[in-house]
């Protein structure tokens, strides 16, 4: 690890990038590079080369995305593909057209088959149809790996991809409506128990299964896999199949997370299911064999993690109430 390179993480300020510039300044990093959306507009390739030409970046950490739930992905489509796909054509190319020979793409565990054998291994990408439900950003997430792996072939660089299953932690997004699961439920359950509302409403059937991370995990393992000498990442990968997936190896239902979410924020109401709202897809959860076998495991329990994040939640919440006009 070299301490001196000059690091840029694109999308610093989300909730994955926040962590890994934590992360590497815990670390011992100190050349950090970092860009608002109002300062660098990423799918703009024009903006995109002359920052690159300007900034001579060693390694770049592609966390920059456009993100959101079912609702989110089921309302705009378009943006998610587009967005999405521009920001990681752009990134990648102009890295490697200024230089660069290191980076790090964040993808997404909605890239595999929405119907693929549990626990899903990295060779089950493309071997089935998507998620219907958020089959846009899952195409243009499988167009970020094939990219790194296509200029890997073609120019020789060093680019990496990790598969993160669901993310959560402190800065995460709390949109009543564009949230994920983990977030979206610590809203609701905090307000319920403000409200002292009678019942919380969660949609679907509460059946389905889902792994989850909490963000500063994945940080580490983002830095563990970026720092791997490139002969051990090759041997572990496979040059048509490079990305690595990163989770905890274990998931829970909706339902449990549900109950786990009312107990961390104290709520004591009922917990009902809408079943006419869409499940998505039925399991997901990762093979992360992989990553174990290059030394790296997961350390944060969902119960801690929870805790952690809604902390930091009702922190920002507090503040929010201070600043609210009277």
């Amino acid at each position: 690890m070299n301490t001196q390179a000059r690091i840029y993480v694109a999308g610093h300020a989300g909730l994955v990038g926040s962590a890994i510039v934590r992360a590497l300044r815990a670390q011992g990093h100190t050349d950090i590079v970092t860009r608002s959306h109002a300062e660098l507009e990423l799918t703009d390739q024009a903006q995109v080369r002359g920052f690159f030409r300007s900034q001579r970046v060693d390694e770049v950490y592609l966390a920059a995305a456009k993100v959101g739930g079912i609702h989110a992905n089921n309302t705009y489509p378009a943006d998610f593909i587009y967005d999405n796909m521009m920001v990681e054509a752009n990134v990648v190319h102009e890295a490697r057209a200024s230089g660069v020979q290191k980076l790090l793409f964040l993808g997404s565990s909605c890239i595999y088959p929405r119907l693929a054998p549990q626990p899903i291994r990295e060779e089950y990408l493309m071997g089935g149809a998507l998620e219907p439900t958020n089959e846009p950003y899952a195409m243009a997430k499988i167009a970020g790996i094939k990219l790194c792996e296509s200029y890997n072939r073609q120019y020789g660089t060093d680019y990496r991809s990790v598969m993160p299953t669901n993310l959560y932690g402190p800065g995460d997004n709390y949109h009543p409506e564009n949230s994920h699961v983990i977030p979206a439920l610590l809203r609701r359950f905090h307000e319920a128990r403000q409200g002292n509302a009678p019942e919380v409403v969660i949609w679907g059937s509460g059946k389905p299964m889902r792994e989850f991370l909490y963000v500063d995990d994945m940080a580490a393992a983002c830095l563990h896999v970026m720092n791997l000498d490139r002969d051990t990442y090759v041997a572990h990968t496979d040059p048509m199949h490079s990305h690595i997936n990163v989770g905890t190896g274990e998931d829970v239902t909706i339902a449990e997370l549900a109950r786990l979410v009312g107990e961390t924020v104290g709520y004591r109401g009922r917990i009902v299911f809408d079943t006419s709202k869409p499940d998505g897809t039925p399991r997901k959860l990762l093979d992360v064999g992989k990553l174990k076998q290059l030394g790296w495991q997961a350390s944060t329990s969902l119960q801690e993690g929870l805790r952690r994040t809604y902390q930091a939640f009702a922190m920002q919440a507090a503040e929010q109430d201070k600043l609210a006009p009277a």
